[in-house]
């Protein structure tokens, strides 16, 4: 009886869980997503004029029509000919409610470039044409 009494009337093992791995796997995953988060961004690299603008609100997702610095326009992240910039917009805008069209060009393009590339949005359809920048700094 005294033997009982000294286990406490039970004589199954005492378990206990280890945390201490499961806390270093954890923390490693951690870093992991931490550094890769920032090399997800997807899209086309440009370098935006800086303004003294608000920022505006969009309900949807917009259409952004991109010029990098060398001229070459992007339609979301697909390239596009500026011959052809036109046409693939009257396709797009066809089978859209709003015709909303942002334009994000580098701040070194020449302005006949963008104002090309504002021409053709027109003449497809545009009826809002917005001008994507960054605030200053």
């Amino acid at each position: 009886m005294g033997a009982s009494l000294r286990s406490g009337g039970s004589d199954r093992p005492l378990s206990e869980i280890n945390v201490t791995p499961l806390v270093d796997v954890m923390l490693v995953l951690l870093i992991i997503f931490m550094v890769t988060a920032p090399m997800m961004q997807q899209g086309v690299d440009v370098e935006l004029p800086k303004t003294t603008t608000q920022p505006m609100k969009v309900k949807d997702e917009p259409l952004i029509l991109t010029i990098k610095r060398d001229g070459r326009l992007f339609l979301g992240k697909q390239e596009s000919p500026q011959a052809e910039l036109q046409k693939k917009l009257e396709a797009i805008f066809a089978g859209l409610d709003s015709k909303e069209l942002y334009l994000r060009a580098d701040e070194k393009v020449p302005y006949g470039t963008v104002a090309r590339a504002m021409a053709a949005a027109r003449e497809a359809g545009a009826s809002k044409l917005g001008m994507v920048t960054e605030p200053e700094r």
